[in-house]
């Protein structure tokens, strides 16, 4: 069965309320649970919780954009020390720098959340009535043995909730469990196998759900392999350059998901590798490379081809004038702002 064969079959198991759990093989994740629970041993438990940089970010005229966190510890930062340093402060600064226009964040994202969390950070998250959600979330599954088609449904669900309330949505897929040091060989390249399935379904049910994704096991892979500084204490969530060189990667669609950044309206670039494909296949091409993003389009008019739906497959430029990878120099709180600012 082809990678893209068994990537849609995965999502479809998901959307249909199939186990899914073949796909993977009940002895690969038997395996990798079993080993997700020796390294939580060895990680042992989180200690203390990163603090949620709720505010409004950028002194900018016009009306803010209201920006929503969700998700587990990669989301939320754990380990950081202080606000200015978790992933939703990061993109809420960057953002406001690409917009020129002041981004109120909402972070509901929480340490230890599964997909099953998303609907209540979703409640949360809806009253703000944000623009764009950013999502990061899988890995506890894996944890607590949730089966994989159960969370990509979960996820499929999340994404249509938000998209109903107009909200824009970008997932950063599941990242390459291969790269955890306490997994060692061989587990650690059934590790990998399994993330990047778990991705590209993702990316298949979070593009149907009319959302777009990141590719974060790809993008993180070479450069946390390389670095171990991008490794917090733990070995297991990334340190504060980590969370900065995930946010750095998913700005980009962010800004482009809602219509701001100097290639947000530029069409797919053949000699950047970028292309219009079926949905299945650009999943699977997504999780290769570094920071891809992935997002539903058409083409001569139509959302399907014979292969399925038609999906971008973008490179988009990192902009290097956003300060992404440093504390946010024009970070307020939202008490700091005039109120006719917040209307």
């Amino acid at each position: 069965m082809s990678k893209a064969r068994a990537a849609r079959k995965l999502a479809q198991a998901a959307a249909f309320g199939g186990g899914g759990l073949g796909l993977i093989g009940a002895t690969l994740y038997g395996v990798l649970t079993a080993e997700a629970r020796y390294a939580q041993r060895v990680i042992g438990p989180m200690r203390g919780h990163p603090a949620p940089g709720g505010g409004l970010y950028g002194r900018y005229p016009g009306h803010p954009i209201t920006l929503a966190m969700l998700g587990d510890s990669s989301a939320a930062g754990y380990g950081t020390e202080s606000p200015e340093e978790t992933p939703g402060v990061l993109l809420a600064s960057g953002l406001a720098e690409l917009a020129q226009r002041p981004v109120r964040l909402v972070d509901v994202s929480r340490t230890g959340a599964q997909s099953s969390d998303l609907a209540g950070q979703i409640d949360n998250a809806l009253l703000a009535g944000p623009h764009v959600a950013v999502m990061l979330i899988g890995v506890n599954d894996v944890k607590n043995q949730v089966r994989p088609s159960e969370s990509v449904r979960l996820l499929d669900a999340a994404v249509r909730r938000l998209r109903a309330a107009h909200c824009e949505v970008v997932v950063g897929t599941c990242p390459d469990l291969g790269l955890v040091q306490p997994i060692v060989p061989p587990l650690k390249q059934v590790a990998r196998s399994w993330s990047r399935r778990l991705a590209a379904a993702q990316t298949i049910a979070v593009v149907e759900a009319g959302g777009r994704t990141v590719s974060m096991g790809s993008l993180l892979s070479e450069a946390f392999r390389k670095d171990p500084t991008l490794w917090g204490p733990d070995r297991f969530h990334p340190s504060v350059t980590g969370y900065a060189a995930a946010s750095a990667a998913l700005l980009p669609s962010v800004a482009a998901a809602v219509g701001v950044g100097p290639d947000a309206f530029v069409h797919p670039e053949a000699f950047r590798g970028e292309a219009v494909l079926p949905i299945a296949k650009a999943a699977v091409e997504a999780v290769r490379t570094a920071g891809t993003e992935v997002a539903a389009t058409k083409v001569a008019g139509r959302e399907r081809g014979p292969r399925g739906r038609w999906a971008e497959l973008r490179h988009r430029r990192r902009h290097p004038k956003t300060e992404v990878d440093k504390q946010p120099e024009h970070a307020t709180a939202a008490s700091d702002v005039p109120a006719d600012a917040l209307s």
